[in-house]
């Protein structure tokens, strides 16, 4: 069995996935990727992720969903999200209003930062 860690990658960009997905698997992680909140969750509850990359808009479902439905499921709770988005500050505060969602572990902004996802990925996963 691999020690590499798993990274599942929600975007409903194909570029961004391919380029996250690429990024990630040239950095030592295995990937394994979602096209909105509805399969991220399925592939979250099946696959085990160590992380989650989440994209905020998408199609279908978006990542702030997802992002509840996955902290309130027993078996994703404790799966470190990152989301990743263009409106940050937006999204934060939208998210401490909500009653029912918390804070993600990290927020990244589009265009995203090589050195910073690796850092934060470090970071996450230990």
């Amino acid at each position: 069995m691999s020690d590499k860690k798993k990274i599942l990658v929600v975007d409903d960009e194909p570029d961004m996935v391919t380029w996250l997905t690429t990024f990630l698997e040239d950095n030592g992680f295995v990937t394994i990727s979602a096209k909105d909140g509805v399969e991220a969750f399925d592939k979250a509850k099946s696959e085990s992720p160590d992380l989650i990359t989440l994209d905020v808009s998408m199609d279908n479902e978006s990542g702030v969903k997802a992002l509840g439905k996955l902290q309130r499921a027993p078996e994703t709770a404790s799966i470190p999200i990152v989301m990743i988005t263009g409106v940050s500050g937006d999204l934060k505060r939208f998210i401490d209003r909500a009653k029912n969602l918390n804070q993600p572990d990290a927020f990244l902004e589009k265009p995203v930062d090589r050195d910073e996802l690796l850092e934060t990925i470090s970071r996450l996963i230990k």
